[in-house]
């Protein structure tokens, strides 16, 4: 096996030399000291303390050695730095073994002692123990003689060896205590990195094993590397960008970036642009964002320009030249989906997945990934590997999550098209919180294949990918763009259904339309920012002539309840299986696997406390079940799932002829505007408003309406939040109208199961309402930020 050199290869040779020969005196101890025990318990003696002393120490430093080796061939400095401390410490404890048991034995003459086959005679066991007495007395020591009392001549020689190899091994460690920072200064001063030999491949391979061991410290020291390598190649992949991509932009790229995706499209097919144009145009503003809200991960910009000019994006397809931008999880040939564990860093995706496959057939051009929180179960999206996701209207608050940098990004104005995820409101709190358009899909709709997730095998509340957009008529286009290339050709998960263009028709054109206004989930009541919005859309629907009324779906509640021991009904044991050590959570999710994780009966006095004490039957209700189930419970919830669906089923088609009598509803994405960052450890359980729609598997999609006022959206003071639910006060701890002046408020637009072409036709006909009175969200504008 090939020794890596580390800038000094005879000496890198050496410590190898020195670790196979400290290896082989800590076998011989081992050997020595098992078989002197054995002699002496065979006498009903107990072995000398010093001897097992001596047993363990050299066990578990033989462990570190084995451990060191592949240590030794994975990583450069960081590993030697690590090595160097532990070496330093097995040194001490080595030169105290020899000391504590040099002591008995340094002034002894075996010669003087019984042989082997007189072991039980007592005569033997006294003249050696005599003569240790004797000896430690010359030394100014003393002994417990009945410890030694059945040893012999072979006992004593035995004693002396693995005394002598002891002083051999301190020897051998202060060498290797001294090679190993020599190497490291080395390395570092020359630019060392271990080459991709296979002797490499096999001992990372090893280190790997190490990691998933879960042994301390390597895999902590792992992580912040791990971290650093990222954030470091990030950084590098944009300085090392190709020149026009560090122009500013130009009168051309200005005009791209104001321009609808459709008449890019268009300009594209006709030859008018090139492709290679709109990408540096895009790939330019996404730096920009990246710099002011930190939303991206992996940089593709370079590989968008090779796959370009490599025809492997068809330009001819319905999104011809788009750039696209993917959330973190999705995987692309080449580059990690590492979903923000450091443990999954350096594992690029083999090949595209299902969604990039067919965004490339279809002409669009993947270009940059973006930010998420770690376990994707968050509106925060905040990890160790890349850092912190920014509000690009305030950067104290959170884009959401858990598509928290595909909403930051397009909010900005760095993307037009994006796909994001959703399995608790993952697309819709961050088009809420940072003011973009998205469409929560039905499963089914749109693939899956070729993903990474923190909870593979959940299903009890599926994940679902689906759009994100700038623009309502970016969304409309590029939904129907996608679902027309035939997605169930690239997943058979997806249902063969094409886009039905009479429905989408049939909604834009239908002269009045029901549209129910549900105002609370009777869990959190809508702060007024969000209540306004709610009103605004409804004022303007109403004002265009349609019937506009307030209805009260099935305990929203209830849903709550459900959805919440569905998502973790192993306790959070799956998404924290990947962490290492001191690898930071997300806060919202840390406290909800706080109380999964809970002790039955701690949890039940807290329980019986908030039930009984406070009288707060909401936040008791949910603390009630949440702890892991097993399969039989999880069945259990599965059936209490498909009787609130139907339930659900059953009361929509009490409007009208089976409910076309209620078009559609409009609710509150959120009780609340964005909540400044690691707000979601109070806030985490008000996701209601969303949630309920991901156990319903209904279309759902995400209006932004207006921006936080600091005057009309004051809380009135008759509001007592100290006396609100666990789940409301948590919410309301951080509304606050002043500090989040200027945040997007949004509001949702809810059609049943697999209408995606309605709840679309509804967005459109709802933003037409709002222009009309003036009253359209208006934009961030990249060109001015």
């Amino acid at each position: 096996m090939p020794v890596p050199d580390y800038g000094a290869a005879p000496l890198a040779k050496t410590f190898v030399l020195v670790r196979g020969l400290s290896l082989v005196a800590m076998v011989c101890i081992v050997g020595l000291t098992a078989n002197f025990i054995s002699e002496i318990v065979s006498t009903n003696v107990d072995p000398p303390k010093e001897v097992v002393g001596t047993l363990t120490i050299t066990c578990l430093a033989a462990l570190y050695c084995l451990i060191s080796i592949p240590f030794f061939y994975a990583r450069a400095n960081l590993g030697l730095f690590v090595m160097t401390g532990i070496d330093g410490a097995i040194l001490l404890a080595f030169i105290v073994v020899s000391v504590v048991l040099g002591k008995p034995v340094s002034f002894l003459n075996c010669k003087n002692v019984a042989n082997a086959d007189a072991a039980a005679n007592a005569s033997s066991a006294s003249a050696f123990a005599e003569s240790l007495a004797s000896n430690l007395g010359k030394s100014g020591s003393t002994l417990g003689l009945h410890d030694w009392a059945g040893s012999t001549k072979m006992n004593c020689y035995e004693t002396k060896a693995i005394w002598g190899l002891c002083i051999a091994l301190c020897i051998l460690f202060t060498c290797s205590a001294l090679i190993l920072p020599t190497l490291w200064l080395k390395a570092k001063r020359s630019g060392f990195t271990a080459s991709k030999t296979p002797a490499c491949t096999l001992s990372r391979a090893w280190f790997d094993v190490l990691q998933v061991a879960m042994i301390p410290p390597f895999d902590y020291f792992e992580h912040r590397a791990a971290c650093k390598r990222k954030q470091n190649e990030r950084a590098q992949r944009i300085a090392t960008l190709p020149r026009p991509y560090l122009y500013p932009l130009s009168s051309d790229e200005r005009d791209i970036l104001n321009e609808d995706i459709g008449n890019l499209v268009q300009d594209v097919h006709k030859g008018g642009k090139s492709a290679v144009d709109i990408l540096r145009a895009y790939g330019k503003a996404a730096i920009k964002a990246q710099e002011k809200t930190n939303c991206l991960t992996e940089i593709m910009l370079k590989e968008a320009e090779g796959w370009i000019d490599r025809d492997e994006i068809n330009l001819k397809g319905p999104l011809a030249g788009l750039p696209v931008s993917l959330k973190d999880s999705i995987g692309v040939a080449g580059f990690d989906s590492s979903v923000g564990y450091s443990r999954w860093t350096g594992k690029p995706a083999p090949v595209d997945g299902a969604i990039v496959r067919m965004l490339k057939d279809a002409g669009a051009v993947p270009f940059v990934k973006t930010a998420l929180p770690i376990t994707l179960l968050s509106f925060e999206s905040f990890n160790d590997v890349w850092g912190r996701c920014l509000n690009p209207h305030n950067a104290k608050y959170t884009a959401g999550g858990s598509s928290g940098g595909e909403g930051a990004l397009l909010a900005f104005g760095g993307s037009r098209i994006g796909v994001g995820s959703d399995v608790a409101g993952s697309v819709r709190a961050p088009a809420h919180y940072s003011g973009c358009y998205s469409i929560r899909c039905s499963t089914g709709r749109w693939p899956k294949l070729g993903v990474s997730t923190s909870t593979s095998g959940q299903e009890g509340i599926p994940s679902v990918f689906s759009p994100m957009t700038r623009t309502l008529m970016d969304l409309s286009y590029f939904t129907r763009s996608f679902i027309q290339m035939e997605p169930w050709k690239y997943d058979p998960s997806v249902h063969p259904i094409a886009w039905r263009t009479q429905v989408y028709t049939g909604y834009k054109e239908k002269k009045s339309l029901k549209i129910g206004i549900m105002r609370t989930d009777k869990v959190v009541d809508p702060a007024p920012a969000c209540a306004r919005a709610l009103d605004m859309a409804a004022q303007a629907l109403e004002a265009e002539g349609h019937k506009v009324f307030d209805v009260t779906p099935p305990n929203p509640y209830e849903a709550l309840v459900i959805a919440s021991n569905l998502l973790v009904a192993d306790g959070t044991q799956t998404f924290r299986g990947p962490f290492r050590t001191g690898e930071s959570d997300d806060a919202g999710a840390k406290e909800f696997g706080r109380y999964m994780r809970l002790p039955r009966f701690i949890k039940w006095f807290y329980w019986a406390y908030v039930k009984y004490i406070k009288r707060d039957d909401i936040w008791a209700g949910l603390l009630e079940h949440w702890h892991p189930k097993s399969a039989a419970e999880n069945w259990q919830w599965v059936t209490k799932r498909e009787i609130y669906k139907a339930r659900w089923h059953e009361w929509w088609n009490t409007f009208g002829n089976k409910g076309d009598g209620l078009d559609f509803i409009l609710t509150p994405p959120n009780a609340t505007p964005a909540v400044p960052h690691d707000g979601m450890k109070d806030a985490a359980a008000a996701c209601g408003y969303t949630f309920m729609f991901n156990l319903l598997d209904y279309s759902v999609g995400v209006v932004p309406v207006t921006h936080v006022d600091p005057k009309e959206d004051m809380l009135s003071p008759s509001v007592k939040v100290n006396k609100m639910n666990g789940v409301a006060k948590g919410a309301y701890k951080h509304y606050d109208a002043i500090n989040m002046a200027g945040l997007p408020v949004a509001v949702q637009v809810v059609g049943r199961r697999l209408e995606e072409e309605k709840v679309i036709a509804c967005m459109e006909r709802l933003e037409d309402a709002l222009d009309a009175k003036g009253q359209k969200y208006e934009l961030l504008n990249v060109l001015e930020v």
